[in-house]
């Protein structure tokens, strides 16, 4: 499953973290969202078979690179 980093990013300027009376706490807490949903991302590409990541056009080793990146690596 691929992250929706267009609708995060909305959501992250959009009319819902401007109604949050803390702004840094909303960001804190998008910005660990984005993290985990990066690592869960990660984690599914790596339980791939060959076979799909064909599909998908991403080379086993490009898959090991993705997922060896650190948790904040963007």
């Amino acid at each position: 499953m691929a992250i929706d980093t267009e609708k995060l990013m909305v959501g992250i300027s959009g009319a819902a973290g401007r109604k949050c009376k803390s702004w840094l706490l909303w960001r804190a807490i998008t910005a660990a969202w984005f993290h985990l949903e990066k690592r869960r991302s990660r984690r599914d590409l790596g339980e791939l078979t060959d076979d799909q990541l064909e599909d998908i056009g991403v080379t086993r080793s490009e898959a090991r690179t993705e997922i060896g990146k650190s948790w904040y690596w963007t």
